[in-house]
């Protein structure tokens, strides 16, 4: 069988290391030149987690602006305020420092500052223009991999969700401290590391015709590192080598899920979140094995998890076939949850029963995500899907 063609695109540089936040200060200014736009959110403010980094970057450069209000799931209407804040200071770069919502944030403020084109052409894959401002994302999650992926979202209106995919916004620089994730609590721990468990999944099963070996080969790497680590991480929150894991395997299958794009999971869980505000990870969670049983039914997906499975779970029993490893792979990311503490169905979150007709109509609309799954999801399915995870 010969190999399909693909294309890899990833995040230029990585710098791991604790302390390395304030450490790479210098780089990180060479990168971005004089005036400094940083985006965060008021909680990391609050926390003075950006301290030691803001005060080394401030002897470094003669200008900087703290955008500090990025709420979670970030509004049209915030990175419009961050983009106004950063064409007023005449940016020369841009950093991203937080969560998926601060560095979303910033790779579009830098990519509109960079190329002053209309927010409104760039949705969608492949159609923004570029060149954008120097960018240095700095995550204090493991669980977006946004640092090494080339999409960001933003929520448009009340409820929809719409994305930018595009290999412009990766970042020139990731900085990986695991020392900034140190002090998140156990919900966000547990909610942001399945979240990373499930970019590795689906990017593994992606039906994307770009799904190609190095994808694959990070997400199996990426499940050993998050499946052995995410319950220490949860339990033990001060276990640095526990948090080093989860951040870099989070990191691992975003260039993963970068490159061999995510599906159905994904794609049930925006309307959660865009219409309950309900956390992504939380969101992906409360789908995934309702999804991922859905698919089973697909002989090449079963193959997919079943070869997936001991990496996450090493001493799952792998003399059963494909089938019986499949459902059993399954079932413990659901006792995996249910150990981890977060709420197991869509009623513990306050969802009515009566959303879910809604919600499967909305997640329709990605369609971007769901031509990667490895079984087609229909209107009906979607709602099925929902239903069982009611």
């Amino acid at each position: 069988m010969s190999m399909n063609n693909f294309s890899f695109n990833t995040t230029a540089g990585i710098r791991f290391g604790s302390g390395s936040s304030k450490d790479c200060a210098k780089e990180i200014s060479q990168k971005l030149g004089s005036n400094i736009l940083f985006v965060t959110d008021r909680d990391l403010m609050k926390l003075k987690l950006t301290e030691p980094t803001l005060n080394e970057l401030k002897k470094n450069s003669s200008k900087m602006e703290v955008f500090q209000d990025v709420e979670a799931d970030p509004s049209l209407q915030t990175l419009k305020n961050a983009i106004d804040l950063g064409k007023k200071m005449n940016a020369t770069g841009v950093i991203g420092f937080g969560g998926g919502s601060s560095m979303d944030v910033a790779k579009l403020a830098s990519l509109i500052l960079g190329s002053k084109e209309d927010i409104e052409d760039a949705w969608g894959v492949s159609n923004a223009k570029g060149p954008r401002l120097p960018l240095v994302l700095v995550p204090t999650t493991a669980g977006t991999g946004s640092e090494v992926t080339p999409i960001s979202i933003i929520t448009v209106g009340e409820e929809e969700k719409k994305g930018v995919s595009s290999p412009i916004i990766l970042p020139d620089l990731a900085i990986l401290d695991p020392n900034l994730t140190l002090g998140l609590p156990a919900f966000t721990t547990a909610a942001t590391g399945i979240d990373a468990m499930v970019h590795a999944i689906e990017g593994y099963a992606s039906a994307n015709k770009n799904n190609n070996p190095i994808s694959k080969m990070l997400a199996t790497e990426a499940l050993k590192l998050l499946g052995s680590s995410i319950e220490k991480a949860v339990f033990d929150g001060s276990n640095l080598e526990a948090r080093s894991n989860m951040l870099i395997g989070a990191m691992l299958a975003g260039k993963s899920f970068a490159n061999s794009p995510v599906a159905a999971v994904h794609a049930l869980a925006y309307p959660i979140g865009g219409t309950f505000h309900i956390s992504h990870g939380l969101s992906n969670s409360l789908v995934l094995p309702y999804v991922l049983r859905f698919n089973s039914a697909d002989s090449k997906a079963t193959k997919n998890y079943a070869e997936l499975a001991p990496f996450a779970f090493p001493d799952i029993d792998l003399n059963q076939g494909n089938q019986a490893i499949c459902s059993d792979f399954i079932d413990r990311l659901e006792k995996l949850s249910i150990k981890l503490g977060l709420p197991q169905k869509l009623r513990d979150v306050d969802i009515p029963k009566e959303a879910c007709k809604k919600m499967a109509s909305d997640a329709m609309k990605q369609t971007r995500l769901l031509v990667n799954n490895p079984r087609e999801v229909t209107e009906k399915d979607a709602f099925n899907i929902y239903e069982a995870a009611w």
